[in-house]
């Protein structure tokens, strides 16, 4: 399927062997002479034209370059001069070492056509205008003939040849060149791992080229889905987009694409993975966040042995190429969700920022992000604010990436395509969501200890989110309390306004009783949570005794109770039990106001009964006749509290005031 290098080489032989005996033009030479940068023609007859590429020199005759190179005849041709004697093609493309091979060509000197030359070849032939019209199997044709059958059928000869057009713009672009070749790659880099006629070790050859072997492979060596990662991974970066957009069409899946992608920016972007190895290497890291799949290429052989394309030639790229590179592999990561991980997205958006990449590229990188925003980490989210902000990190970013998720989140709930799958689908959202709730609240808990973090953008960012997808507010509430250590200063009212974020009721009962002794907390707020904590434990300890009477009546009320507390932290038996002995001293204090209200009432109407004794002794007058009218309807009115205080029991007394009292508290 793809032959090997000897192949090649003799295959370029066969096409350039009626040089070897060309000497019909008249000047018989043995071959070129190189001295210093001039060449000189080994002939007896003494040049009479001098043509000057660069510092280059080369010593030649007219009638040869006359015979074949249209461009040397209108030269000529148009000074009228001729006795003209110098050319300067300094705009030849390939430069000294392609102009050497036509001035050959021309003399019948025998050209060995490699997949490293024949492009620079190709493109000064058309320069020259070596065509057809002035000689039959001109340059043109033979250097095309060798592209077609030889470089175009050969996976190494494609990556070398594209490779090398990296120098010959925008000619190699011109003659189609790029695009054949892009072509070729994707075409071999699709089809059948099995047909393709090479040995794979896994490992870098020890030589400077990789063993390409005519045999198939064995039966147990497997082919990898990104054998061709590392081979395409040395080319530049708009003939990577090339081979990348011609792979597309061919169909490959979209995630291999994408793990493609991954490992060309590993390579190309030395900063873009700053905390973990470029993957190929041995001393690869294994916890790489990127998530790349099969973009690791354990394979550090291939093409860029040979090519020039190694890390050390990447570390010296200036910031204008970089984002050159970040805006070209933006523009061609494949738009299905999971074609590259959300690590990935996130380091390049986070590159994109420092490098001022383009803002619609960098809305359109954002976008993508917040598609797969549950699979993020609290690592890859702390991006630093490049811009003239006063906060430590882009908060404003990590904002603007949870609206497109929940943008999308909506887009896909209200899609047709889902409604037929909506009970599963509410499901795999209600999970990404209280994903990401975690996730925010991770990070609010380590940007709230920046003091130039405005208390607006921390209760933004906490209540984006809906409701419905915090479980428990046990993270918000440990971000809140981070956010009060560092900012000490912080008014009451900013206390609470920063607390009413959170919800009390879906504390857990840890983050119950450090929040109760919490004195950075409003006091309003500690009292909310000793309340909600009440009901829970009330709710508890009722359901707890109905499912036992339920199951086992003989069993007493006290081992449910038991059961109940031993089961709840020992910071909060203590604290229940402190409330337990105020509710009896409350209970105690009651009764003996009740005693001395009695009391009270036994003196009254002992004082009563010895002033009705001093008025009948008296002859009471009218006046006193009234009196006694109104101390006896005080009498009865006693009588009658004392009653009703008595039919009433003390629990019911205690628990209307305890309740007044619960209800005066939270008010």
């Amino acid at each position: 399927m793809w032959e090997s290098e000897s192949e090649s080489t003799a295959a370029g032989r066969e096409y350039g062997g009626e040089l070897l005996t060309s000497t019909k033009h008249g000047v018989k030479t043995e071959g070129f002479q190189q001295r210093d940068n001039s060449w000189y023609v080994s002939a007896d007859i003494p040049s009479d034209l001098l043509v000057q590429i660069g510092e280059a020199k080369f010593h030649l005759h007219k009638y040869p370059l006359l015979s074949r190179s249209g461009k040397v005849n209108r030269i000529i041709y148009d000074s009228h001069d001729p006795d003209l004697n110098k050319l300067v093609l300094d705009d030849l493309p390939g430069g000294a070492e392609a102009f050497e091979h036509a001035a050959k060509f021309c003399y019948g000197i025998a050209i060995d056509f490699t997949a490293g030359n024949i492009s620079g070849v190709r493109c000064a032939a058309e320069y020259l205008e070596m065509t057809e019209d002035l000689e039959e199997g001109n340059l043109i044709f033979k250097t095309e003939a060798f592209l077609s059958y030889v470089v175009l059928s050969s996976w190494r000869d494609s990556i070398i040849v594209l490779k090398s057009c990296e120098k010959l713009s925008p000619w190699a672009e011109n003659l189609q060149i790029v695009r054949r070749c892009s072509e070729s790659i994707a075409w071999k880099a699709c089809a059948n791992p099995k047909g393709i006629r090479w040995s794979y070790t896994g490992r870098a050859p020890k030589v400077s080229s990789p063993k390409w072997k005519d045999s198939s492979p064995s039966r147990n060596q497997q082919v990898p889905p990104d054998w061709w990662f590392e081979d395409v991974s040395i080319l530049r970066i708009d003939h990577f987009v090339r081979v990348i957009t011609a792979i597309k069409v061919k169909g490959m899946r979209f995630e291999l694409i994408g793990a493609g992608i991954m490992h060309y920016a590993t390579k190309w972007l030395p900063g873009l993975m700053n905390d973990t190895t470029i993957p190929g290497d041995e001393t690869s890291n294994s916890s790489n966040s990127s998530g790349d799949g099969g973009g690791g290429g354990s394979w550090k052989g291939g093409v860029n042995m040979i090519v020039a394309g190694t890390r050390d030639d990447t570390s010296s790229l200036q910031a204008k190429d970089q984002r050159m590179i970040i805006e070209s592999l933006i523009s061609i990561i494949p738009p299905q969700k999971d074609s590259v991980s959300c690590s990935f997205l996130l380091r390049l958006l986070r590159m994109a920022n420092m490098l001022k990449v383009a803002p619609a590229l960098i809305t359109e990188l954002e976008k993508r992000v917040g598609m797969q925003f549950e699979q993020a980490t609290l690592a890859d989210l702390l991006i630093p604010c490049y811009n003239k902000s006063e906060t430590a990190y882009d908060v404003d970013l990590v904002q603007r990436l949870l609206e497109h998720f929940l943008v999308q989140e909506q887009t896909e709930s209200s899609s047709p395509s889902r409604q037929i799958f909506s009970d599963k689908h509410m499901g795999s959202n209600l999970n990404a969501k209280a994903r990401v709730a975690r996730l925010v609240d991770s990070y609010l808990t380590e940007v709230s200890r920046d003091r130039n973090l405005s208390l607006t953008k921390f209760q933004v960012l906490a209540e984006t989110l809906p409701e419905s997808a915090r479980t428990s507010d046990d993270g918000l509430y440990r971000a809140i309390d981070s956010y009060l250590k560092a900012h000490p200063t912080l008014t009451e009212h900013e206390r609470k306004r920063l607390c009413r974020v959170m919800d009390c009721q879906k504390l857990s009962i840890d983050a119950c009783m450090h929040a109760a002794q919490n004195e950075r907390l409003p006091l309003r707020v500690v009292v909310q949570v000793l309340f909600s904590e009440q009901v829970k434990i009330s709710n508890a300890l009722a359901n707890s005794t109905t499912k036992e009477g339920m199951e086992s009546q003989y069993q007493p009320m006290l081992t449910n109770r038991k059961t109940l507390l031993e089961g709840t932290p020992q910071s909060f038996q203590e604290g229940w039990a402190a409330a337990k002995k105020d509710i009896n001293t409350l209970k105690f204090e009651l009764e003996s106001v009740k005693t001395k209200y009695l009391e009270l009432q036994n003196d009254m109407e002992n004082l009563q009964r010895q002033f009705d004794k001093m008025l009948k002794q008296k002859h009471t007058s009218a006046w006193s006749s009234g009196w006694k009218k109104l101390s006896k309807f005080a009498k009865m009115t006693n009588v009658e509290n004392h009653e009703m205080a008595t039919h009433i029991p003390i629990s019911e007394e205690q628990n209307r005031k305890t309740t007044r009292r619960w209800r005066n508290s939270i008010s």
